[in-house]
């Protein structure tokens, strides 16, 4: 596999494989935009803010909608060790010579936020359902609208033979925040 350089990131995203696509990085506030073998995305305005309730046990093979409610604004605010869902502002669409590698901010990371979001498989396509974590002992915020995260691009010499799309992935095309479908 080789590493996609700017120009790569800058062509593809003019041809709709991030939308909206921001040609050029952007220094105001937290960065984004393309850099030298990625991505900087953006933060959405959508949050699920995870529920604390006595008794209540996280699932990942249950329905998890019930751990979480619904919250939207421009700054959101995670509890000390808590975290929250997101989600990118760009839709992705990865080719299927592709896959992408997604690493959090360093603004972020030296704040103590950190973030999760599994590998964008070839032909994988949706807007990204990102798990942010607040490892401080106090609360802690993020921006919509400004950077979260770097999607690095790599790209294989040959086709994979079953891309995300032909497996019919449970996260494919996700609109929203998309929490753990568990079993299925």
């Amino acid at each position: 596999m080789t590493v996609k350089p700017d120009h790569w990131i800058i062509e593809m995203g003019k041809k709709g494989m991030m939308e909206p696509f921001a040609a050029e990085s952007v220094r105001g506030g937290i960065s984004f935009g393309p850099s030298a073998y990625g991505y900087d995305f953006r933060l959405g305005r959508e949050f699920k803010r995870a529920i604390v309730r006595p008794g209540l046990v996280m699932d990942p093979k249950a329905d998890a909608s019930q751990y979480f409610e619904d919250f939207v604004g421009d700054i959101c605010e995670i509890p000390a060790r808590g975290f929250v869902l997101g989600r990118s502002l760009e839709y992705f669409r990865i080719p299927r010579n592709i896959l992408a590698i997604t690493f959090g901010k360093s603004t972020y990371a030296r704040s103590g936020i950190h973030l999760n979001v599994t590998p964008a498989e070839p032909e994988w396509e949706g807007y990204l359902t990102i798990a942010i974590h607040n490892h401080n002992s106090i609360p802690a915020r993020i921006y919509a609208g400004e950077g979260i995260g770097q999607m690095v691009f790599l790209e294989a010499k040959e086709l994979c033979q079953n891309s995300y799309a032909d497996k019919k992935g449970k996260y494919q095309g996700q609109k929203e925040i998309t929490v753990a479908k568990g079993r299925g």
